[in-house]
Order: structure tokens, then sequence, then C-alpha cells
């Protein structure tokens, strides 16, 4: 299929993409990567009446490393935030999750930020964001704003962005120092949407002994599941932690729903299963930091 008539708009700035947005309005859809929005556009799932092309707009790509965070600019492509040597250093778990998302060549046009506004429950980069507790810059016509992760996800494909805003860039800050990280997940097919996934972080003290145990879950819930697993853990050592104990929890702090992919119960037992296999892999790379 097509998709519906609409009037394409290619501005170079940013503030000419604002101009647009609060010109039109409600009518209006951005285009960046386009890997979401082009086959919703095709199915006929959305119809606007204008689309804004900031594929032009140079001062919207880039990541950059400072202040505790990693930026990542609204044309910044998944595979150029996977291959980004300082980003990787600073957040690892951006190339951890990165790797998982789609196929090569959805990484090389989709963009981060993009993924992050379509708000997919099953989006790898949203655990990412909650988790590490970043937030979303967001510009409109006469002003700008930064939402936090927790309050950026509203419900499944729906965000925080408002009508006439642009999402310019997202802030993923730096884990505490003695920290591992990991993202794993179960798909049908690699490159396909979880059935069930999640972004793990464990911190340590010099000691190795660990202080915190967080985990941020997808296609479990109608937004990320974040969920603090440290009471099961907390004050073991890296190397013999009790990670089932973290699985059980979080098997109890979760509700999945089921669809035609899973059943709820399917999904619960994954939940647990990959809180294991995430925080092993992370507490190995905490302990090897702290060596």
């Amino acid at each position: 299929m097509k998709p519906p008539p609409f009037r394409h708009h290619a501005p170079t700035t940013v503030a000419e993409a604002l101009d647009v947005l609060a010109e039109v309005g409600e009518d209006a859809k951005v285009l960046a990567g386009g890997q979401s929005l082009v086959p919703i556009l095709n199915m006929r799932l959305a119809a606007p009446g204008h689309l804004v092309d900031i594929n032009r707009v140079t001062e919207l790509a880039g990541i950059s490393v400072g202040g505790g965070a990693v930026r990542v600019g609204a044309l910044a492509r998944h595979a150029e935030v996977e291959r980004d040597h300082a980003a990787h250093d600073a957040v690892p778990l951006l190339r951890q999750a990165l790797r998982l998302v789609a196929h090569p060549v959805i990484r090389n046009r989709g963009t981060t930020v993009g993924s992050l506004v379509h708000a997919d429950p099953s989006g790898e980069m949203t655990a990412v964001l909650s988790l590490l507790g970043g937030s979303v810059e967001l510009a409109r016509k006469g002003g700008t704003r930064s939402v936090h992760a927790g309050e950026f996800f509203v419900g499944p494909l729906e965000s925080a962005l408002q009508h006439g805003e642009l999402a310019v860039a997202a802030m993923f800050p730096v884990p505490p120092t003695g920290s591992g990280t990991s993202f794993v997940e179960v798909a049908r097919r690699h490159g396909d949407y979880a059935v069930c996934g999640l972004a793990a972080l464990v911190t340590a003290d010099p000691d190795g002994r660990i202080t915190s145990a967080r985990a941020a879950y997808i296609s479990v819930a109608p937004t990320p599941l974040v969920l603090d697993l440290t009471d099961a853990v907390a004050g073991q050592l890296l190397t013999g932690a009790d990670w089932p104990a973290a699985g059980r929890l979080a098997q109890g702090q979760s509700e999945p729903e089921p669809d035609i992919h899973a059943s709820a119960d399917y999904r619960a037992h994954l939940v647990g299963v990959l809180t294991v296999r995430a925080f092993s892999e992370a507490a190995e790379r905490a302990a090897r930091v702290a060596a």
C-alpha cells in the first residue's frame, strides 16, 4: 500500500522545523529515520496532512559525551550510536542494547531518538533510557523542556511529546562507578520484537559487594517496567550473588499480559530466567571493571 497524500516539508534548521510544526499542529508527523513511521503510513494507520522531514537539519546530528551523560542528537542513527567508541566507553549499555535492535539495515537508517518517541513497549532503547534515568529534550517555538524517562513514556506507542514539539536529543546518564550492565531478550527470530527483554544494572562497592541491582523490562507492560531488585542481593559478592532470588522477586513484581506472541505465564517465566541471565552477565562485567 501507499501512504495517503501529505505535504512534504524539508526544513534546514531547527527554527524552520519548529515554525512548520507550530503552524500545522496536530496534522503533522516528523520524519527522521522513518523505520517505524513509513510502514505506519503505508498501512494507513496514520494519515497526517504534513510530513516534516528533518533529515536536512544537520544541527540535530551528532553524539557527544560530557557532563556525566551521553547526548544523542535526533538525527543520530542507531548504527552511529552503536559504533561510537566514546559513547560505548561512557555507557556500555547503549551498544549492548543496540545490537539487538532489528537488523543492520534498519539500524543504518533508524534513529535512537525516533525510537524513543515512538514509545513501543517492545523497544530496547526505551528500557535503556528508563533504567539509566535519562531524559528527552523537547523544543517548540518559544521554548524548550526536558522530560525525564519516567514521565516521557505515557503508554503503548504514546509519549509525552506534544503537538508542535520536536524531540531534539536524548540524554543517557553514565552509570555509577563500580557498575556493570547487560541487555538480554528472547525473540522468535533475531531482529524481531522481543517477547521479553531487560536491561540490567548492578553496582558494587570497592570490596565487590552489591549496593544496587535494578532492571528495566520490555514487552511485559504498557511502558518500560523499572524494578529495584536490590533487596534480593544487597551485600552479596558479585561473584556469588543469588540472582535466582532476584528473578523470583522480579516475577512477583511484574504482571505480564498475554498476546498473540506469548501467554502471560510464558512471559512471567521469561522474566525470571532472563533476570538471572542478565544480572549474571552484568555482575561479571562489574567484577572485571573492579579488577
